[in-house]
């Protein structure tokens, strides 16, 4: 099998890892408009060489598109004109209602699997990624009614070979649940990390203040503005519907501290501490599946 890979960063150069160490393709090509970042994937073995787009596509038994978002929803319909015809079509992106309307209509439609692997860091580029980002791990497809059963079968194995558990949903559903438990997060790191720069005007009073509370909660103000830009606008319906619920939520906390309402401040707290038995339970879900 040969395996393109479309944006040798994080995402797709640990995907690229991971196919080769499970034998999944006998050889992989990278694709990258940044030059330094295509010979960057070939020195660190992560693919076998860097070819143009076209080359790349039209030689494949799978695609992996692992570009921004944005910049998925303009390549998948060329991609789709020129793909072999056995080859099966995915990408890696947090939203997916606009890729998928992009290529609803697209005569070979059949050949491209929507999904979204639920799995990174802060970081960015060839050289931040590694094996095992993947693993045990959630990966979703959405509309798989509309793949064709041996594109699907395609990508189930990789993502068998990347070490995930898989669900299954709609392309909407996604995108609503993405913008509660991930994308607001991001939001909520930018901008906390924003308003402490703009008070804090000496650094060092964050370097001897900051505690590793503050360190783990804008961890993700570190990720890339040129990929999150993008899903923050296709997401904007959903992404704006968690931020009002946020938003209410916040003011109503900032008016009990306001007002020294200290039970309806703790009752509050203990509320959100329930996160703690949810996310204990999904810890315990993903280890007895294993």
């Amino acid at each position: 099998m040969t395996a393109s890979i479309i944006g040798v960063g994080l995402i797709g150069g640990s995907m690229a890892l991971e196919v080769r160490h499970a034998h999944r393709a006998d050889r992989i090509i990278g694709v990258d408009n940044n030059p330094d970042h295509a010979a960057q994937a070939v020195a660190l073995g992560l693919v076998d060489e860097c070819l143009p787009l076209d080359e790349a596509v039209r030689q494949s038994d799978m695609v992996i598109v692992a570009t921004p978002v944005g910049t998925a929803v303009g390549l998948l319909p060329h991609i789709l004109d020129i793909v072999p015809d056995a080859c099966a079509v995915t990408d890696v992106g947090s939203t997916k209602a606009m890729i998928c309307d992009a290529i609803r209509q697209h005569p070979r439609r059949s050949r491209f699997v929507a999904s979204h692997p639920l799995a990174g860091t802060e970081n960015s580029g060839p050289s931040a990624a590694f094996r095992g980002l993947f693993r045990d791990k959630l990966g979703i497809l959405c509309e798989l009614g509309l793949s064709a059963p041996d594109a699907t079968e395609c990508i189930r194995a990789l993502y068998a070979a990347l070490g995930m558990r898989l669900l299954f949903m709609e392309a909407d559903e996604h995108d609503r649940h993405a913008a509660y438990v991930s994308h607001i997060s991001h939001i909520t790191s930018f901008v906390l990390a924003t308003t402490v720069l703009e008070i804090e005007k000496s650094t060092a009073t964050i370097f001897d203040l900051a505690s590793t509370g503050f360190e783990s909660t804008v961890r993700l103000a570190k990720s890339s503005p040129a990929m999150w830009t993008p899903i923050f606008i296709q997401n904007s319906r959903f992404v704006c519907e968690a931020l009002d619920a946020y938003i209410k939520n916040i003011t109503a906390f900032r008016d009990m501290v306001a007002s020294g309402e200290r039970e309806s401040l703790t009752q509050t707290m203990e509320g959100a501490n329930e996160i703690r038995r949810v996310l204990a339970g999904i810890n315990g879900k993903q280890q007895r599946a294993q």
